[in-house]
């Protein structure tokens, strides 16, 4: 497999190589405040358009769609496709039921990179070397993959596995992280009634464990440990649209889990929900159902403004929902958090901890309505937002919230986000081909700077601009025709991922200030549908 760089360089000034990233600051940060922004692609009818990055900054594929697995197994046979159909469309194909017109995307989700010794892969003979790159894919049924980032082309994609270790297949995966305490992969499904927590080993033949019996059930996708062997968990629950609104009532929650043994998540342990206390009442600002009373629930509530107005501190505290060991049953966390007066959010989907403050602060996005005719778009979050969650430690029982940043139509639907250094962090666009017509641009990378004040009107750099592949054009004129094509349209960015691959607890994220481009510090991130490539961000 070839990996060539590819950059496009936009109108700008040229900016200074990277060279001084990390070298010798204090907090590591170098060039990053001088990555400079590129314009958004245009979305065009039948048009592909490739990658833009930031001046001094280049991509090369680490894996792509098409990549045949080394061990092909059922139904899991390439890196981003089911084998359920040809891989394009071939002349004169009709999509109909029970025939595809092209395979199946697997859909490779969040990246975890991790520098491990003595893995192993379909070949007993082959060095697999010590960089891998993990994801769960998005698009059932689920599978776990492993690239070899050390490997040539015949061993680049390992299958870890299809099935947990009591034979039930996997569901669609879409977070991943590396719990250190347990030496376990992490991996949520974000499924309502059947979303919850997985365990691997990184391995192939990995052992596959369902541990939402103690983690509960509900549309998990962000997750992370603290320094405390905690977990924090993001939900992405899309709620009820009020008639006539193009926008969803808030649905979602924020989790914690404690432990009872944070070297081993199966004994159970204490199932937590974030609670916002209103600054207009006093009381805890929870789930409000569209009723006679209430019928668009809390969408266009005081509250939710006040959740989406700069400069607003709010109170907070953790509310417990569940306790249990071995012998629990998987339960409705949603449900549970709802009951104790949670505060729901506009759909969370990833969290990470500032680097360096010792997990005292936590950023979270919030991705709104994606849709431009949504009637909360501005005062009540209809763009979505990055909040920021700050406490005295990690195991506090207390905190307060405030808005770090505000979306708007350029700048929505946020997604995925990562520390770059301690003082920047990147989020990544979800906002999806609807959004993507209306703007007419497809989605972009953004850095934000944390000593900014995003309320006077400044603006994130945005260091990557998507295009749209090949498959991906093909993929959006398909599902133009309304015929039941199974796939997505155009490409979204995902799997944005800044980490030197340190397995140990003195690697969790947010433990360290990043340093891109420098010893083992890597930065990866996946163009999601179409070709299904993962990219690795490097220097031109």
């Amino acid at each position: 497999m070839k990996h060539n760089a590819r950059r496009v360089v936009t109108t700008g000034a040229v900016l200074s190589a990277l060279v001084a990233l990390g070298a010798g600051a204090a907090d590591a940060s170098g060039g990053v405040d001088r990555w400079g922004s590129v314009p958004a692609i245009t979305k065009g009818t039948g048009v592909t358009a490739p990658n833009a990055l930031s001046p001094g900054l280049a991509e090369r594929a680490v894996a792509q769609g098409s990549n045949r697995l080394e061990n092909p197994a059922g139904d899991a046979a390439y890196y981003g496709y089911h084998a359920d159909g040809p891989l394009l469309p071939q002349p004169g194909a009709t999509q109909s039921s029970g025939h595809n017109v092209e395979a199946t995307k697997s859909e490779p989700d969040k990246n975890t990179y991790l520098r491990l010794r003595g893995l192993h892969g379909a070949d007993p003979k082959y060095d697999y070397g010590t960089h891998f790159l993990f994801q769960g894919h998005e698009h059932g049924p689920g599978y776990i993959t492993r690239i070899n980032l050390d490997a040539d082309a015949a061993h680049r994609v390992t299958l870890l596995a299809t099935k947990t270790t009591d034979g039930a297949e996997l569901p669609a995966f879409d977070g991943s992280t590396w719990n250190p305490f347990a030496k376990k992969l992490l991996l949520t499904a974000e499924d309502s009634a059947n979303g919850g927590v997985w365990q691997s080993d990184p391995d192939v033949g990995a052992k596959v464990q369902d541990i939402s019996n103690v983690l509960g059930r509900g549309a998990y996708e962000g997750i992370q440990a603290d320094s405390a062997g905690n977990l924090w968990i993001v939900e992405d629950a899309g709620g009820a649209v009020p008639s006539g609104t193009s926008a969803r009532l808030p649905n979602s929650f924020v989790y914690r889990f404690v432990p009872k043994d944070k070297g081993d998540l199966t004994k159970g342990g204490t199932l937590q929900a974030l609670q916002v206390i209103s600054r207009r009442t006093g009381q805890p600002i929870g789930f409000t159902p569209m009723d006679a009373t209430h019928p668009t629930g809390a969408v266009f509530s005081d509250d939710t403004k006040d959740l989406h107005t700069y400069g607003t501190v709010f109170e907070t505290r953790w509310v417990t929902l569940h306790q249990g060991d071995a012998s629990s049953t998987p339960f409705d966390a949603n449900a549970l958090a709802k009951a104790a007066k949670a505060t729901p959010f506009k759909r969370p989907e990833n969290g990470v901890f500032r680097p360096g403050a010792d997990f005292r602060e936590f950023f979270f996005t919030e991705t709104g309505d994606t849709n431009a005719t949504s009637k909360a778009n501005g005062a009540y979050g209809g763009w979505g937002e990055i909040y920021r969650l700050t406490q005295t430690d990690p195991a506090a029982d207390q905190g307060k919230l405030t808005i770090f940043y505000n979306g708007d139509q350029e700048h929505t639907g946020l997604d995925n986000i990562a520390f770059v250094d301690r003082d920047h962090v990147a989020a990544v666009e979800d906002a999806g081909d609807t959004l993507h017509s209306q703007r007419g641009a497809f989605d972009s990378a953004y850095l934000f700077d944390l000593n900014a004040d995003y309320a006077k009107g400044r603006q994130p750099v945005r260091f990557l601009a998507e295009g749209r592949d090949p498959s991906a054009t093909i993929d959006s004129a398909w599902s133009a025709l309304g015929n039941g094509f199974q796939n997505d349209g155009d490409n979204e960015i995902t799997g944005i991922h800044v980490s030197d691959g340190d397995p140990t607890v003195a690697g969790l994220l947010g433990e360290k200030r990043p340093r891109p481009f420098h010893g083992d510090w890597r930065i990866f991130w996946t163009q999601q549908h179409g070709d299904n490539t993962t990219w690795e961000i490097t220097q031109d």
